[in-house]
């Protein structure tokens, strides 16, 4: 028997088809930012940790679930994941990562009054991550900015794998 939320995503379509069979050169774009930013210089957990924020804050089911889920494959513990939507308050995170999510958030909120990252907290951020991390870093964040708007316009099919997560 399906519960409600199975027979919803059993019906759920995306808006468009997959892009990779209309050009190709996406996976290739894809793979290439997937490389660049494994370079070992920050951990896995905190590249997790600033792409499920940015999920959250423009409000991208899909990114969040694909989140969520490679966190927990990871190991992270379910107050870590829950917390990222409140890591300022939050006791579950280290310094370090504590300021990769007030990077993303930074870049992803207006700031009318002023620049969005200000000096000071590239130089926080400075104080944890050497310049090959931060700009590591930096290429985490614009990675999922590159398949934030594949997540808004096509809407893929959340929790399904790459490949199958296309109806058309």
């Amino acid at each position: 028997m399906s519960t409600p939320t199975t027979s919803k995503q059993d019906n759920q379509r995306s808006r468009l088809p997959d892009p990779t069979q209309l050009i190709p050169e996406v996976a290739e774009v894809a793979a290439a930012t997937v490389k660049a930013i494994a370079n070992g210089s920050i951990p896995q957990t905190t590249i997790g940790l600033v792409q499920l924020r940015a999920g959250q804050i423009v409000g991208s089911t899909y990114h969040t679930v694909a989140r969520t889920d490679s966190l927990r494959e990871a190991g992270e513990t379910e107050q870590r994941i829950t917390a990222v939507a409140s890591w300022r308050d939050a006791p579950f995170f280290t310094d370090a990562e504590r300021v990769a999510l007030e990077l993303v958030e930074a870049v992803l909120t207006p700031n009318p009054s002023g620049q969005r990252v200000p000096d000071e907290l590239v130089a926080r951020a400075s104080a944890h991550y050497d310049d090959k991390a931060l700009w590591t870093l930096t290429l985490v964040i614009s990675q999922i900015f590159y398949f934030i708007p594949v997540a808004l316009i096509a809407q893929p099919i959340p929790g399904m794998p790459f490949g199958q997560n296309y109806t058309r």
